[in-house]
């Protein structure tokens, strides 16, 4: 079958397009040098994930720069690509596909389209459907696995890193935390509310890690594991990991008072910061794996969380972690840690000490 040029492209080559956004810039090229009057154009796919609704790229004809937008919950699909393309010029839009996984394909003109190239393009959006599920499949593959897994760990999955006995060598400042006498709370509270106040918790921890660059490893009933990698030098990892648990102190002084508004009781936390190599490795059973955090770093980041209650502080600092900085800390001395051979330098916030973990 002797087919133009854009078709012959979708039907044969398409699917191996390693992204969306190289799907889409290619596509347009095909349709410039086929003499298509396009200004740009958007291509919309659903993501199943609890924020993101779906991911809109933008291409601009005249570079040939591809922009990625965000979309979430209520926002109607496509709207950005419409958006976006209202400014460039007259536009033509075709919905491939129906429900959850629909996508938009959709064009903007130098000038109104005719009558034949918008029959072309509504032709190009019939001959699109195949490749753009294989495209829509990988990256709601991606969003359910980095929802679920987080990003790093997510990437080794996709990358069939799924041999036990394998991982890697992380040298991070290392965020753990928890939250204090809450198996007394679960156990005299309504699921719905434990459910509810675990959430709060997460989402200030999640969200102070995420905003200083730093990832959420692992949710371990009510404690998280969180890591700053050294991707520059280790100050800038260990200043991160302390203005994130700053801003966690924070955000938990905020759920308190509104709990107290709402008249339930504050959920207070211990949280702990240390400095080291740890191994992010793939284990479990033959047939059920798993990514767990290994190493003295990681035990050393878990008992110092430990002494934040028998210190009634709820952020600890390990000397590790203070050597990478110029912040000021409060010094509280040498430590013995459980399983740990030598005692550890603890210090603090200077401004913690209203703050307490009991």
């Amino acid at each position: 079958m002797d087919l133009p040029a854009p078709l012959a492209w979708l039907v044969d080559d398409a699917g191996t397009s390693p992204s969306p956004e190289r799907f889409l810039a290619d596509l347009g090229g095909y349709l410039l040098a086929a003499g298509l009057p396009l200004a740009g154009g958007a291509l919309t796919l659903a993501a199943p994930h609890p924020i993101i609704t779906q991911h809109t790229w933008l291409w601009r004809a005249e570079t040939g720069a591809v922009t990625e937008a965000l979309g979430f919950a209520g926002t109607a699909l496509g709207q950005a690509g419409r958006d976006w393309l209202g400014d460039l010029g007259p536009s033509c839009e075709e919905t491939i596909g129906t429900g959850p996984g629909s996508s938009v394909l959709a064009w903007a003109g130098t000038r109104p389209f005719s009558a034949p190239e918008t029959d072309s393009l509504r032709q190009v959006t019939r001959f699109a459907a195949a490749p753009l599920a294989a495209l829509a499949a990988r990256a709601a593959l991606s969003a359910l696995l980095e929802a679920y897994l987080g990003r790093r760990s997510a990437a080794r999955v996709q990358a069939g890193a799924l041999s036990r006995s394998t991982g890697e060598t992380i040298r991070a400042a290392l965020l753990c935390a928890d939250l204090r006498d809450f198996t007394a709370l679960s156990e005299a509270t309504e699921p719905t509310v434990i459910i509810a106040a675990l959430d709060a918790w997460f989402d200030r921890v999640a969200g102070a890690v995420h905003a200083f660059g730093g990832e959420v490893l692992k949710f371990m009933g009510d404690g998280v594991l969180a890591i700053f990698p050294v991707t520059g030098t280790p100050t800038e990892a260990c200043e991160a990991a302390l203005r994130a648990v700053t801003a966690i102190r924070a955000g938990m002084a905020h759920l308190d008072a509104t709990r107290a508004n709402q008249g339930l009781p504050p959920l207070p936390f211990g949280a702990a910061l240390h400095f080291g190599d740890m191994l992010w490795g793939n284990i479990g059973a033959a047939d059920r794996l798993d990514f767990t955090a290994i190493g003295p770093a990681v035990n050393l980041v878990s008992r110092l969380e430990g002494l934040c209650k028998p210190l009634g502080r709820n952020v600890l600092i390990s000397g590790a972690v203070a050597a990478e900085t110029s912040m000021p800390l409060l010094a509280l001395g040498d430590y013995e840690l459980r399983g740990i051979a030598e005692p550890c330098a603890v210090l603090t916030l200077t401004d913690a000490g209203t703050q307490t973990a009991v």
